[in-house]
């Protein structure tokens, strides 16, 4: 039972460093994720307000789950890291209801729940803008529908793939029975676009629809008024020329700090791992500061070169290239289980090239 115990408390460490070290911040929502014990489209479902509370949706036993939260507790208060209380507010029409995690509304739960951890050498200025990010009132969402069907449950109108579909708690609506259908959809692909209409509409919703492939939302387009889409069009037009030559100049711009990164970023590799081949550093930094994949080279840890970061995108590395991970995913193995059966082939990796080439 002691190596059970310890293989948790092991298991809550990587995982909360690995969610510090991508997002910037960690919260026992973050973590739970993480482990797998609390799947994404239930966190979905509960903001969204289908689910009244999201405890009985988190998986584990109790003893499991006061070791993962006791260990989280000790490893926050050990790294020093930073509170930051978040509001869990719901994306609904009234927006003034806060969410509820437990049952029972537990204080010192929903208040264990509500608090987010940041790095302890975060600046003033990244911990300003995170607690503006963690109590952002959320927008009104509107769903793409995947389903072939659907009906309203207020008017009893029939919705067809790719129709709009509000969630007010548990009803499904459509856009007129939830106050939405003057708003005209102006799809995704120009920023200037999207932002600068969502700014003059009066009243605007997100519209996302399920990648059922990559099991997660993505977002479509928005939803705002015709006016405000005129409006935006016309600022666009003016300034267009303007906006072409910053997107050229930002583009050459990116590309430079892209290849400092690599270097970077391939010489703390060989620093931290000098029995790494040179080519694999490079490879390893060119593939997780890739731009637009949410790899964790790309976030404010793997920027700063931070060790957890290298770390993990090492890992990452041993795992695809030197371990048969890929053929037992094809084989049909589920992804923890993989995982756990090439656990000590990646650590002979990684003790090989923390050794060096002169201790090998």
């Amino acid at each position: 039972m002691s190596i059970k115990v310890g293989q948790l408390k092991q298991r809550v460490v990587d995982a909360a460093a690995c969610v510090l070290a991508v997002k910037g911040y960690v919260s026992p929502i973050e973590l739970l994720k993480q482990m797998r014990l609390l799947p994404e489209t239930d966190v979905r479902l509960w903001e969204k307000g289908v689910y009244d509370c999201l405890q009985p949706h988190v998986q584990g036993s109790q003893k499991k789950l006061a070791i993962t939260f006791d260990t989280f507790t000790e490893w926050v208060k050990e790294g020093k890291c930073v509170p930051v209380t978040a509001s869990m507010r719901g994306s609904g029409r009234d927006q003034s209801y806060e969410l509820r995690v437990t049952a029972d509304a537990d204080p010192d739960m929903e208040r264990f729940f509500r608090t987010c951890y940041a790095p302890a050498d975060i600046t003033p200025r990244r911990l300003a803008a995170l607690k503006k990010k963690l109590n952002k009132v959320p927008d009104l969402v509107v769903f793409m529908m995947v389903r072939d069907s659907a009906a309203c449950e207020e008017c009893g109108e029939e919705m067809t793939r790719g129709d709009f579909l509000f969630r007010e708690g548990k009803k499904c609506l459509c856009l007129r029975c939830a106050d939405l259908d003057h708003l005209e959809f102006l799809p995704s692909g120009d920023a200037a676009m999207s932002r600068r209409s969502k700014k003059h509409s009066p009243l605007s919703a997100v519209v996302v629809q399920f990648n059922r492939r990559r099991k997660r939302y993505e977002r479509r387009g928005v939803l705002v008024t015709a006016k405000a889409i005129a409006q935006a069009e016309a600022e666009c037009l003016t300034d267009a020329d303007r906006r072409a030559a910053q997107r050229a100049r930002g583009a050459v711009q990116r590309e430079r700090e892209d290849e400092k990164l690599v270097a970077e970023m391939s010489e703390t590799i060989l620093e931290q791992y000098p029995g790494c081949p040179a080519g694999e550093a490079r490879e390893i930094a060119s593939h997780t500061a890739r731009r637009g994949r949410g790899r964790v080279g790309r976030s404010a840890a793997g920027r700063e070169l931070q060790t957890e970061a290298v770390r993990l995108a090492v890992v990452a590395h041993i795992r695809h290239a030197h371990t048969p991970y890929d053929e037992l995913l094809m084989r049909g193995v589920e992804r923890d289980a993989a995982r756990r059966s090439i656990a000590s082939e990646i650590k002979g990796v990684v003790a090989t090239w923390r050794a060096g080439p002169d201790l090998c």
